[in-house]
């Protein structure tokens, strides 16, 4: 696993984010298809919280202290624990944009370091600290996805159009 190219991944997909989440209209930032689909403003604030508490502090504590056993984190509880939905959407976007800096800052110095480190998991059993990096750059697709998914769907809505001319969605 090229490290290096993980990394890239990491900091070139801040500036997916910025963009990709840049000129939303205001009733976009709280618009969900379904109820209990996520919005926009509650996926950045995961996002905020993701790399703060997990992907990032996950990474270090594999790096640093593989014997000792890691912190619960429960994202869902987040959700209510950190108010995300009376946060303000820019502020969130901004402190994301933030927070990913100081992970490619820190990631940058890393030099070399004991990627094949192990911590345990407690539902996935022993994962690597390159692992976690790997599947650090895997939530940035997965929720670049979900917000072009968002911004299709509410485009589909405010049209009245199947936007099919555009292709297979």
């Amino acid at each position: 696993m090229d490290i290096k190219v993980i990394i890239a991944g990491l900091d070139n997909n801040a500036g997916v984010f910025k963009e990709t989440l840049s000129g939303i209209p205001a009733e976009l930032i709280t618009w969900k298809r379904q109820p209990s689909d996520w919005n926009l403003l509650g996926i950045v604030c995961h996002l905020v919280d993701e790399e703060k508490l997990d992907f990032r502090a996950r990474v270090k504590h594999a790096l640093e202290t593989p014997n000792i056993p890691l912190v619960p984190f429960d994202p869902i509880a987040l959700i209510e624990k950190h108010n995300y939905e009376h946060q303000e959407y820019l502020q969130m976007v901004d402190a994301f944009l933030e927070e990913r800096e100081k992970s490619i800052e820190w990631l940058s110095k890393l030099g070399d370091v004991p990627w094949s480190n192990t911590i345990d998991h407690p539902f996935l059993g022993k994962i690597s600290a390159a692992s976690f990096l790997a599947n650090w750059l895997a939530h940035d697709y997965h929720h670049i996805r979900q917000i072009n998914v968002i911004k299709h769907a509410y485009l589909k809505q405010l049209s009245g159009d199947e936007l099919t001319y555009a292709g297979k969605w």
